[in-house]
């Protein structure tokens, strides 16, 4: 877990659930071990979830892990570090509040002071990671979360 072949190998395990899940007709979006199933009511969700997790374990022979497993508003989920805004219309894509949060962690361990590097270091190593983070994070249409952090980050490094 956590390493470069565990996406590939997720992806090969679970292609067979893809194929179920398009067979249904059903809009859903996976990466790796990670999938988000959409419906339109909660009672459809219960009965997919239940249906598809009940063939993950006895077709696939996989365990669900029920506590990360949850029928809800898109709105309301998280996936990937991303989250839906509550538009029917016009839904966009934003960041999760919890990947904010996670990104000022991140950035407090780099700029920690007792680490004992040099600004130059601090620096680079602040820069490869904001630098990531962008590259992933660069669809988000929730400008406004984003506005505040460069001026945090050089707070930070004050």
């Amino acid at each position: 877990q956590g390493g470069p072949l565990s996406p590939i190998l997720s992806n090969i395990v679970l292609d067979e659930l893809d194929k179920e899940l398009e067979k249904r007709g059903l809009c859903f979006v996976r990466y790796a071990d990670d999938c988000v199933i959409f419906v339109r009511s909660k009672r459809a969700g219960d009965r997919v979830m239940q249906s598809v997790s009940r063939f993950i374990e006895k077709k696939l022979r996989l365990k669900v892990n029920r506590e990360k497993s949850a029928v809800g508003r898109p709105w309301d989920r998280k996936y990937l570090g991303f989250c839906l805004t509550n538009s029917r219309k016009n839904p966009k894509i934003r960041l999760h509040w919890k990947t904010i949060k996670r990104f000022k962690q991140r950035v407090r361990e780099i700029t920690a002071r007792r680490r004992g590097r040099s600004l130059f270091q601090v620096i680079n190593e602040l820069k490869q990671f904001i630098s990531g983070w962008w590259n992933y994070y660069r669809l988000t249409e929730s400008v406004n979360r984003l506005r505040p952090l460069p001026h945090w980050v050089r707070r930070r490094l004050r």
